[in-house]
């Protein structure tokens, strides 16, 4: 069975640093993409940044220049690099994994970590 487990989550300063990280476990065959989503209360989930297996990423323009999405492909693992953090990133987090569980491939996601930016 299929597990995306997040963690690193928590309550941090602002112009604090944050490191999330997620990883994959189950009989996965291939990953084609990981990344990380957010929604603050109120607001629609949000694409913070993504990466594909090649190592292309996407990044939300907000937090370009502060985040950085980084993976370990040997342990299924993602990483979030979060500096300069403002009390407008408060939100929960959600890892998203594009990927394929024997013949069938879909999207996955994680329970959700909460970060919290605030003095």
């Amino acid at each position: 069975q299929l597990q995306l487990v997040e963690s690193g989550g928590g309550l941090v300063q602002p112009g604090g640093s944050l490191t999330l990280s997620c990883a994959a476990s189950g009989t996965i065959f291939s990953i084609y993409s990981m990344g990380w989503y957010r929604q603050a209360p109120g607001k629609q989930r949000e694409l913070v940044v993504a990466i594909t297996s090649g190592g292309s990423t996407t990044y939300a323009d907000s937090v370009k220049g502060r985040f950085t999405i980084s993976r370990d492909n040997a342990k299924n693992t993602v990483y979030l690099q979060m500096n300069s953090l403002k009390p407008e990133d408060t939100a929960v987090y959600y890892c998203n994994a594009d990927l394929r569980v024997g013949p069938h491939r879909g999207s996955y996601w994680g329970q959700g970590t909460q970060v919290t930016v605030s003095s």
